[in-house]
């Protein structure tokens, strides 16, 4: 009850400030705006430019009638772009991000089709990344046309008597590839982990604001490490927090009220935002409510955990603002609110995907680009609480050791 009484002593000292509904929410939907025209109007930029994704073709079967049937399929595709390679470049091409992805097609794939017997394509591409996702489903539906296709040629051939006949099984081939319908059944694609995928294309799916929604959420709620730090800046100026040391109140109960009231706060500019994108900007949020909810919550506890501590780090107002600042640039370049960390690479990029930022804006985008469920937003939740937590029980430890 005690921290309670804490939190809603800080919220209501917050909220009477009616300049905060500035900060809070009139702010972050202009950038929002700003950000989301900014994108459009590179995309725009590049009209004229084949934006289709660029995949890496690989035939072992060069002769096989299956493979270049396939080859034909994919060229005609609105959405892929074959790029040949050989074997051995494979997994240069895609870390040097000259391709997004690659597909392999092993040696004898045809004979072995025609023959019934199993045989699997191989693609290289990284399924969490948005390009990964497209690359995969835009393959499903030819690849699963083409097995269709072999199979009514194969069972029209033994009902013929004539199994082993090469030319009825490619004519028949032939004449089904040609009036398939689609199909729904399992991909026959294997999938094997990229070394590295940097090809931009459209990183934000179908709306420039599903980046711009979730990075401006994420940056203006770092913004909110100001607020959170100076809370005990203010509180040793009017030395009521000398006062409550005097009490019996413990100094994690303290920290615990504050983190509460800010949680609060941080969440409430959250769930703005995130109403706004959905109704205003068309940012998909309810693809997956409860992943976003469990995602916003995590977020809101680690900034407010991390301001705290930074209030128990310095001495008065300007340091609160410098410390949060540097803390709000850092994590929004290096965490992807402003680019995804898909087009960096290197050092930035495996730093970067440390951040606690970027686990924020990886689990809104699985939700918004990627349009993946709450199983996709367990493990950044529970790296963001983990976060907020080490920076809880630092704000204790360096509390008591404050010189109030």
């Amino acid at each position: 009850m005690r921290i309670l009484d804490i939190a809603l002593k800080d919220l209501s000292q917050i909220f009477r400030d009616k300049r905060i509904l500035l900060f809070l929410v009139a702010m972050p939907i202009v950038f929002t705006l700003f950000m989301g025209f900014a994108y459009k109007s590179g995309k725009n930029n590049d009209a004229a430019k084949d934006n289709r994704i660029p995949l890496g073709w690989v035939n072992n079967d060069a002769n096989g009638l299956v493979s270049r049937q396939l080859f034909e399929m994919l060229s005609d595709s609105d959405s892929l772009r074959l790029v040949e390679l050989t074997p051995n470049a494979v997994d240069e091409s895609v870390r040097k991000g000259e391709v997004a992805g690659a597909l392999i097609v092993p040696l004898g794939y045809s004979e072995q089709l025609s023959a019934g017997r199993e045989a699997q394509l191989t693609l290289v591409a990284d399924l969490n990344s948005a390009q990964g996702q497209s690359i995969f489903q835009s393959l499903r539906t030819p690849v699963t046309q083409l097995m269709s296709a072999v199979e009514i040629a194969r069972l029209s051939a033994e009902t013929l008597g004539k199994p082993n006949d090469a030319s009825e099984l490619n004519e028949t081939f032939a004449s089904a590839s040609q009036s398939w319908s689609a199909s729904d059944s399992a991909s026959l694609v294997k999938v094997e982990l990229a070394v590295k995928d940097n090809f931009l294309g459209d990183w934000y799916g179908d709306n420039p604001y599903n980046q711009a929604s979730p990075g401006i959420l994420v940056q203006f709620a770092i913004m909110s490490l100001v607020t959170s730090g100076q809370i005990l800046v203010q509180e040793r100026k009017s030395r009521t927090l000398q006062r409550m040391m005097s009490t019996s109140l413990r100094p994690w109960e303290i920290i615990a009220g504050h983190t509460l009231a800010m949680f609060g706060v941080v969440f409430f500019q959250i769930a703005l935002l995130v109403v706004f994108g959905q109704l205003v900007v068309g940012v998909d949020y309810m693809n997956a409510p409860l992943g976003t909810l469990l995602i916003s919550v995590a977020l809101s506890l680690w900034v407010a955990a991390m301001g705290l501590l930074i209030g128990t780090l310095v001495k008065d107002d300007s340091q609160v603002v410098l410390f949060a600042l540097l803390a709000m640039f850092i994590l929004s370049a290096l965490g992807g609110t402003w680019f995804p960390l898909e087009v960096s690479s290197g050092a930035f990029a495996t730093i970067g995907k440390l951040m606690p930022s970027a686990w924020a804006m990886n689990g809104y985008q699985n939700i918004l680009i990627r349009g993946l469920g709450l199983e996709s937003v367990w493990l950044p939740t529970l790296a963001l609480l983990a976060y907020a937590l080490g920076f809880f029980v630092l704000a204790v430890w360096r509390f008591r050791k404050m010189d109030v």
